[in-house]
């Protein structure tokens, strides 16, 4: 009963999953988050200017660019970058207290983003979402009909690019049913908490009997 106890209490993890574009990121981590209801998305920072559909601390946090800056100074992101001369950060504080009060994160971020996070925070689950081979990556990049060849040739060789640093993730897994592969994360999560070094408190309370 106490061990139970103890699980039940504990923090929560910090998970990132990153990938090559076209792998099917945001499938899984959505599929994940249906599985497990303690699984929470990370809400970022931008400077983007609000959507109509979209609502503060939902979607994003809206922040003018001073505002923004003065975050950055301060060291509030875990991770920071630009895309299309809009910024975008991880909150520091809204992952750690969500942690500090069990919920596992899920940090849906970039090969470059996600090395600056593991580097910066150290107790983090990464995994890498790979697809089966780059033919079907390849397939997956057509299908969604949005792009030109030139685009999709500069998507399929900064995928090449990407895999090059999987072995600096902690899990690999293979996408190639969204379903499975988010069962996959969910039972590494886990099994991420039942680590020794995840359990010091609990090892502690079972010597003092």
């Amino acid at each position: 009963m106490r061990q139970r106890i103890y699980m039940e209490t504990k923090p929560g993890l910090l998970v990132i999953i990153s990938g090559p574009s076209g792998v099917g990121k945001g499938e899984v981590c959505n599929m994940l988050k249906k599985l497990d209801s303690n699984i929470i998305t990370s809400i970022s920072v931008t400077t983007r200017k609000k959507r109509p559909n979209e609502i503060e601390g939902i979607n994003y946090f809206f922040k003018t660019m001073e505002e923004y800056e003065a975050l950055k100074k301060s060291g509030s992101f875990l991770e920071t970058f630009e895309i299309y001369e809009n910024y975008y950060g991880t909150p520091k504080e809204f992952v750690i207290n969500n942690i500090k009060n069990g919920k596992d994160i899920l940090l849906e971020i970039d090969i470059q983003g996600a090395l600056h996070v593991m580097k910066n925070y150290k107790d983090t689950v990464s995994v890498f979402l790979a697809p089966p081979d780059c033919a079907v990556l390849e397939q997956r990049l057509r299908g969604r009909n949005t792009e030109d060849e030139a685009a999709i040739n500069k998507r399929l060789s900064a995928a090449k690019e990407e895999l090059l640093t999987m072995e600096k993730y902690d899990y690999i897994v293979i996408n190639s049913d969204i379903e499975s592969s988010a069962k996959t994360i969910k039972d590494i999560i886990k099994s991420e908490k039942f680590k020794t070094l995840r359990n010091k408190e609990l090892i502690k309370n079972l010597l003092k009997n």
